[in-house]
């Protein structure tokens, strides 16, 4: 993956202000919060070149035409997350993409460009599931693997969730599939459909405690990536 080269960024909605509540769609019975309206990319800020909102969903979609030489971001503008539980639905039509949480700006304020971990999935089954620190830590927790990391930042899988292949299995490629993350101190849960991907308990001192959310396009061939039904638990 490469490095950032440089950033240009459209606003697409302002940035939530220091004092001020970020935008809320309501909450459901459960205390989920909606995040994005189905309507507009209000409360998000992109490339709007690259980010646009279609039949209530959020399309990240690259081509020959709009060609990017690092990865992209549509960064939510709600603030820095620490304890949470997220859920959304994604389609991935080619390519690769995932959902960046705990990230950081490398430019803070200013741009979409994010370091931190992310919960992955792409054409190549290998990352369906896997959580990956994006310019930081590389594969943290491969699909399939319960891991810690400790004080020193040793990194043990202490058990299986399952045969990878078999897990792959509840994953529908080209089709919507329904993405859960929980992040709770220092462990991070990935489920994809229902089935649990990966297993993090990171308690190496390195880790990011907290961190913006934001969604991916990625560079390469082109791509699109659709995500709905974005909904946010805080745990603090």
């Amino acid at each position: 993956m490469k490095a950032a080269i440089g950033v240009m960024l459209w606003a697409l909605a302002p940035m939530t202000m220091a004092g001020e509540q970020p935008v809320s769609f309501g909450k459901d019975a459960e205390g989920f919060e909606a995040i994005f309206s189905g309507k507009d990319l209000t409360g998000w800020e992109g490339d709007a070149t690259l980010w646009r909102v279609e039949d209530s969903a959020i399309v990240g979609e690259t081509s020959a035409e709009k060609k990017i030489t690092e990865n992209k971001f549509l960064v939510w503008a709600g603030g820095k997350l620490k304890d949470f539980q997220l859920r959304a639905k994604f389609r991935l039509r080619n390519g690769n993409s995932g959902i960046y949480i705990r990230c950081l700006r490398r430019e803070p304020g200013k741009g979409d460009a994010l370091v931190g971990m992310q919960a992955d999935f792409a054409e190549d089954p290998k990352w369906v599931g896997t959580n990956m620190e994006y310019l930081r830590r590389g594969i943290l927790a491969a699909r399939g693997e319960k891991v810690t990391i400790d004080e020193k930042g040793v990194r043990k899988v202490v058990a299986s969730l399952g045969d990878p292949a078999e897990l792959l299995k509840a994953y529908k490629p080209k089709e919507w599939n329904d993405y859960t993350v929980l992040c709770q101190g220092g462990r991070v849960v990935l489920t994809i459909n229902g089935v649990v991907m990966s297993d993090l308990q990171d308690d190496d001192p390195k880790r990011l405690a907290e961190g913006v959310l934001g969604l991916q396009v990625h560079v390469g061939p082109p791509m699109k990536v659709e995500f709905k039904d974005i909904r946010l638990k805080r745990l603090e």
